[in-house]
């Protein structure tokens, strides 16, 4: 094997399980809003580091309204208790459908809407996809609700994990999202990148040589933005 094609094998292409052909989305979307939303549909499993007042609620809804309407299966999206009841009105809002249920329905339907503490009363093979809103709730690494949650949608078939307050220099945060959306295990990124930085088991230091490699596999699967012109060039954007 030549030394290029043994570089070129390593290099992180992203897992694209999402879809080919891309419908409209709602018009009203902003351009860097659009974006996003496209990348995370052709994608099918992404994260989306949105900080606050990008839009987030809707690119999340508007993405499960197209896997609802391709797959013909409802998508689940777990919100905070504070949040839920208010992304139901943000729906409304935007004249699209979505309801909220404190227990499964009996027959799910559109997007279905419920608490993260109400995850276990949910069957997650009724559902095409699954939204996390506020998805820094993945941040423990040996918490309960971080475990249940992967392994409860380890096989669902899309997924959208988007949060306004990732912590960047918490590389484990980073970790747990990629677990969650199945690109990578937490284990097996600290394997790949970092080295065990003294005798505290918490200190993970990134490899110098990896810095630049990691960041590229993170761009693989996740989005991040603060401002719209980090991802929108129009001319709307550009001061």
């Amino acid at each position: 094997m030549k030394y290029q094609e043994f570089l070129e094998r390593k290099a992180f292409a992203p897992i694209v399980s999402g879809l080919t052909d891309v419908p409209k989305l709602y018009e009203s979307m902003f351009p860097h809003q659009r974006d996003v939303c496209q990348w995370a549909l052709r994608l099918g499993r992404a994260a989306a580091f949105l900080g606050t007042g990008m839009g987030k609620t809707l690119i999340e809804l508007e993405w499960a309204r197209v896997v609802w309407e391709h797959t013909g299966n409802p998508v689940l999206l777990l919100a905070p208790l504070a949040v839920a009841q208010q992304t139901v009105r943000e729906a409304e809002k935007f004249g699209l459908h979505a309801d909220y249920y404190p227990d499964e329905p009996e027959n799910p339907q559109g997007i279905v809407i419920t608490n993260y503490d109400r995850v276990e009363r949910f069957n997650a093979d009724n559902y095409a996809g699954i939204v996390l809103d506020e998805s820094s709730i993945l941040k423990s690494m040996d918490g309960k609700t971080r475990s249940l949650l992967i392994e409860t949608f380890e096989r669902t078939p899309y997924k959208l994990a988007a949060t306004a307050t990732p912590a960047p220099n918490d590389y484990m945060e980073l970790g747990n999202h990629a677990e969650f959306l199945g690109v990578m295990t937490a284990t097996e990124m600290l394997s790949m990148f970092f080295v065990h930085d003294g005798g505290e088991t918490q200190k993970w230091r990134l490899k110098g040589h990896a810095r630049g490699e990691f960041w590229k596999w993170v761009c693989s699967w996740a989005v991040s933005m603060r401002k719209p012109s980090d991802v929108c060039t129009c001319e709307c954007h550009r001061k």
